[in-house]
Order: C-alpha cells, then structure tokens, then sequence
C-alpha cells in the first residue's frame, strides 16, 4: 500500500469532481476524522490516516484491502470508479436524478435510466455531468453520467435515455465474484 502519485491523483480527482464537484475537500479536508487515499493492488481506498498508518506494519502481500474502495486503475491508466464508493459520492453528490419505483429493477438489473422512469431531477444538469440515481425515498441506487441536459430531456420521448449507467448497487450480487478481487 502507497499513497497515489501525483498523476494518479489527479486522475481520481478528475473523476471525483465529475461527481462531486468541489465537494471533494470534505473527503479529505476533516480535521476530526483525516482520510486519505491509498493505492494496493490498482485499487484506490479511501482510509482514514490513522487506520492507513496501523496498515504500514503490514506486508504489501499480505495486505488484501484496507478502508473503502473507490474505484481502480485501468491498464490504460484510466480510473473507474466502484459501487464500493456510493456511499460517499452520494452524500456530496452535485447532481441528482430520482426514479420512480416502476423503474428501480431495470436499473439494478443494469439497464440506463429511461425518461418515463425519472420521477425528479436535479435542475440544470448539463449534458455528460456525473449524476447520482436515487430511489424516491432517497435511497442511492448507483451512479451514472447524463445524456442529455436537464432542459433537453424535459422533451424526451418515455423511451429515451436519461442517463448512463456506470456503476449501481445490483452489481454487488451480479459481479460478487469478481468485485472485491
């Protein structure tokens, strides 16, 4: 376990700020509980400083996973971020997309948020912005990006995409095999 370089933080902050926006400094920024961000394995975990220092004592090859994961590094040198993260992506989340309950299982099983499931949205969502899927009773069901901005998909047929899917809590029982490895 190391702490992220400099390229490699500015690439998960990249990807942060599409979520979260400036929001990104109450991840790291808390002066009663410091977190920070290490790298094992490809994978990006977001620790709290304390734990990350107790995790020094132990051997890269024995240490499987230490805090939350927030995503990992592509070969390419990409980052994509995990369900592992909702938790904090939705407490800080810029923009928001509600869906109605008729469309919660299409979306768990995958599938992109379609017009006639959005019960509500967040107001000026631009076009390609991270967005945070709720449930109506504002529940965090995954994450995605838009496809269209806010004003555009007013228009939309029922059938049209809303936004992407890019990560949703059903993933934990689709890819369980393969998630945490």
């Amino acid at each position: 376990m190391r702490p992220l370089t400099e390229e490699e933080t500015k690439v998960v902050f990249e990807k942060l700020a599409n979520y979260i926006g400036r929001n990104i400094s109450f991840l790291i920024d808390n002066p009663s509980n410091p977190h920070v961000f290490r790298l094992q394995k490809d994978r990006v975990y977001y620790v709290s400083d304390q734990v990350a220092r107790f995790a020094t004592s132990v051997s890269r090859q024995q240490l499987m996973s230490v805090g939350t994961c927030f995503g990992k590094f592509t070969k390419t040198g990409k980052f994509r971020l995990h369900i592992t993260s909702l938790p904090y992506l939705s407490q800080y989340a810029k923009f928001k997309i509600w869906i109605k309950q008729n469309g919660e299982m299409p979306y768990l099983y995958g599938n992109h948020v379609l017009k006639a499931h959005v019960g509500r949205m967040s107001d000026d969502i631009p076009e390609h912005a991270g967005v945070i899927v709720y449930s109506m009773n504002d529940t965090p069901l995954g994450f995605g990006v838009s496809a269209k901005s806010t004003n555009e998909a007013r228009s939309l047929q029922p059938t049209a995409i809303v936004a992407f899917r890019q990560g949703d809590i059903g993933e934990y029982l689709r890819e369980e095999d393969t998630l945490f490895t």
